[in-house]
């Protein structure tokens, strides 16, 4: 049922927001040289990778710096990449993710396999399960660019406070899935 839901849900977000995307690709290539879109490797439903599509928000191999991005002066990101980071329109592209079947609308946010690859036992069983566009802890840290820009070491507090966290919010849900849930988040 879940999986129906996405399918049916992606296929008319992606409908609907078509004029959007038109727009944001001018946008993107208006403001800075490269692709419309970004795709970086993540971990999914039995520890597989696959690529995450978002609108690219920094200039062109600005990744290879850094996986990280912190605060609201990134240099790596681009005047217009703000503007989409800022009201998460960058992530609309994973639409297409979840209509592919690589992901949720709702799940644990997919992870990049350096970091999958600190997951503990427990941690792991998060990879039984398809990733999301969105879950609960993506709502509990909406902020966390600015969390991160307060730590003296943003990728150690990341690993050793934020991801822990998250992976816990996440098995919390995850135990027991129901749609009532799906829909309340």
């Amino acid at each position: 049922m879940i999986r129906f839901l996405d399918i049916l849900f992606s296929l008319l977000g992606l409908i609907i927001l078509l004029p959007v995307f038109l727009i944001v690709a001018v946008l993107i290539k208006c403001s800075s040289k490269g692709p419309v879109f970004f795709l970086q490797k993540r971990v999914g439903k039995g520890n597989r990778d696959f690529s995450l599509i978002k609108f690219r928000t920094m200039y062109q191999d600005a990744d290879r710096k850094g996986l990280l991005t912190v605060g609201q002066r990134d240099p790596r990101i681009t005047p217009v990449g703000y503007f989409l980071r800022k009201y998460k329109i960058d992530e609309l592209p994973q639409l297409i993710n979840v209509l592919k079947g690589d992901m949720s609308l709702v799940g644990p946010r997919p992870e990049v396999r350096k970091y999958v690859d600190l997951y503990n036992d427990e941690q792991r069983q998060i990879l039984n399960f398809r990733p999301g566009i969105t879950d609960l802890a993506s709502i509990k840290y909406v902020n966390e660019n600015e969390i991160l820009s307060q730590a003296e070491d943003p990728e150690a507090y990341y690993i050793q406070h934020i991801m822990p966290d998250k992976i816990r919010l996440n098995l919390e849900y995850l135990r027991q899935p129901t749609l009532k849930k799906y829909f309340s988040i």
